[in-house]
């Protein structure tokens, strides 16, 4: 039974706060997601003992809609406008109306006034239906400060008096939802696979609607796609993460591949060529290569080469030192990757120290290798990427 309500919770919650934030207005945001989270409470404590209803979606939403009801009838700041409320909140919407609400829900959370780490989990909260437990966890934060991300973020859209719109909106408001989805997904990437889904579900959203498709979106949707379609294969039987190098390409979801590179395709027909673009190009790269040594790391090493042109990052570099140790060997590589060894972003970055410690592997040196390997497990990382750095460093046998 929780189970279930779970489901729906997820899948529904998301929709009527969207709905219920367009009617009530954004200042009543928290209104919204109370009564969804009482319909939700209400569900608990009936269904085990008078069934599941035939509708239970719909169960939900009359239950928020009625308790909503209820609370405008005493909420002064709302007295003048309950009629009209109760007559737009008693129209179910249509689905054309459900998307629309979901993408200017979007739009509300990842306002540029919002700080980046408060838009994606004011994002996850209210559109996706995700918990602030779950949330933290994919942070690595505590659930306090969580919660108070989305606190701040929630008092910003009231004391701006942020607006619930979709159309005609300028584009540097569009770049703002693409980024938050980014950061979305990569944190779901090292964490959390639902994140993933969600920051994919919501971004082929962008990609269809009339007043949001745009050459980048369709890029940003290709790199979702082509990334999570290795997803089957990255994780071996002891839940250790796997290289490309050892992943079972057979197991690869060929329909997402076909999806990322449609969407690829799509994304040529813009005049401008973003980071979507060439990120989505290397994991084509990946995704269409048939086993490891076919990978075009040259290629890749070129596309590394126009991203850091457009952000000079040292995370950015640092992939490339790997592209680079592929295709012009490991001493190269090397040189590449402690030539930003001391950039203070990657100090507790584990990826820069584990790269650092195969490539000295790759070059003989397992006591420099080995070091390396041992500083990367004493920063913080997924659990699979620990087991990958523990397995690495026992191979050593150091």
């Amino acid at each position: 039974m929780n189970d279930l309500v779970d489901h729906l919770f997820r899948r529904q919650s998301g929709l009527m706060v969207s709905t219920l934030t367009r009617i009530l207005g954004p200042r009543h945001l928290s209104l919204a997601e109370d009564v969804v989270q009482e319909a939700l409470l209400k569900a608990l404590q009936q269904w085990p003992h008078t069934g599941t209803p035939t509708n239970p979606s719909a169960w939900l939403i009359q239950v928020a809609r009625n308790r909503a009801l209820d609370v405008l009838r005493r909420e002064a700041s709302l007295a003048a406008k309950t009629p009209e409320i109760a007559r737009t909140i008693s129209q179910p919407p249509s689905p054309a109306e459900e998307v629309d609400d979901q993408l200017a829900m979007m739009f509300l959370c990842c306002h540029p006034a919002i700080p980046r780490d408060a838009r994606v989990a004011l994002t996850l909260k209210t559109v996706g239906g995700f918990g602030t437990g779950e949330i933290a966890r994919a942070f690595l934060i505590q659930e306090t400060a969580a919660a108070q991300r989305i606190v701040r973020a929630k008092r910003l859209i009231r004391d701006l008096d942020l607006t619930f719109e979709l159309e005609g909106l300028p584009l540097e408001r569009l770049d703002s939802v693409l980024e938050t989805l980014y950061l979305m997904f990569n944190e779901g990437y090292s964490g959390s696979e639902e994140f993933c889904e969600e920051a994919i579900r919501l971004a082929r959203l962008l990609a269809h609607h009339a007043s949001t498709r745009a050459p980048h979106v369709d890029a940003l949707l290709a790199l979702f796609l082509l990334q999570s379609a290795r997803e089957p294969a990255r994780i071996d039987a002891q839940g250790g993460l796997l290289l490309l190098s050892g992943q079972d390409r057979s197991v690869w979801d060929a329909a997402r591949i076909s999806e990322g590179l449609r969407h690829l395709d799509r994304s040529a027909a813009g005049e401008c060529l973003t980071a979507y673009h060439l990120e989505a190009g290397i994991a084509a790269a990946h995704a269409t290569a048939p086993d490891f040594e076919s990978t075009d790391w040259a290629y890749i090493a070129g596309q590394y080469d126009q991203l850091y042109a457009l952000n000079p990052s040292p995370v950015i570099a640092l992939n490339r030192a790997v592209a680079v140790s592929r295709c012009q060997g490991a001493e190269a590589g090397l040189r590449a990757a402690e030539a930003i060894e001391g950039h203070p972003a990657l100090q507790r970055y584990h990826l820069l120290p584990a790269t650092l410690g195969r490539l000295w592997q790759e070059l003989g040196d397992g006591e420099k290798a080995a070091a390396y390997m041992r500083r990367a497990l004493a920063c913080e990382c997924s659990a699979p990427e620990r087991r990958f750095l523990e397995a690495q460093l026992q191979s050593m046998g150091r």
